[in-house]
């Protein structure tokens, strides 16, 4: 058992905000009509399913290997020839490798995807990682063309037990700052409000 591999057993989301969720991601992916999606952060791949189910070929990538795990057992159960779970710690990702370090691609090089989900992981990176909003948004931009990022702010219980364990320094970690950060890098195209949630998700088109 590892540390995310049950994550749905005790994730903060009523049934009501969970479906509304799966139901806006699904809206949003319909209007960026991709070939190749990457869930960060996927966990067990439950969102990484609405795009493959639809045979977009799609990457799950998260840190846990427990959680990946899972996802893997399920591809095989399911046959799902479009979802390919992977681990990758995205704070450390993937170097280039071989002489030169030309032989395999970095993790960056090995994109654009067409889109990236970036669900339930924000503040993760920003708050237990140090990395500002807008090094973020100039990460996002270098790997997809279209990008669907859920924002949690810090009145959520899940950034609250992040902030019970250090000092809180991060002025900067709001819903205002967040989208000045990521309007620098893309368009906003859609956002709405996760219904019995404080979470709000974005689509958001790379500029060109």
């Amino acid at each position: 058992q590892t540390d995310w591999a049950e994550y749905e057993k005790f994730h903060n989301y009523s049934t009501q905000a969970h479906e509304h969720k799966h139901d806006l991601v699904a809206q949003f992916l319909a209007q960026t009509q991709p070939s190749t999606v990457w869930d960060l952060g996927a966990n067990i791949g439950r969102f990484s399913r609405i795009a493959s189910r639809q045979e977009i070929n799609t990457v799950a990538f998260d840190i846990d290997p427990g959680a990946v795990e899972l996802n893997y057992q399920q591809v095989k159960k399911d046959r799902d020839r479009h979802l390919l779970p992977l681990v990758l710690d995205l704070s450390n990702p993937s170097p280039g490798l071989g002489w030169s370090l030309d032989e395999r691609d970095s993790f960056i090089e090995r994109g654009p995807a067409d889109v990236v989900f970036a669900l339930a992981l924000i503040h993760h990176l920003a708050i237990g990682n140090n990395v500002p909003l807008p090094q973020l948004a100039a990460f996002f931009s270098r790997i997809c063309r279209w990008l669907i990022i859920e924002f949690i702010p810090k009145s959520d219980p899940q950034v609250s037990k992040l902030l019970q364990v250090r000092e809180d320094i991060f002025m900067n970690y709001n819903q205002a700052d967040f989208l000045a950060a990521f309007s620098e890098k893309f368009d906003l195209q859609a956002s709405e409000q996760i219904t019995d949630s404080p979470r709000s998700l974005y689509l958001f088109k790379k500029k060109d």
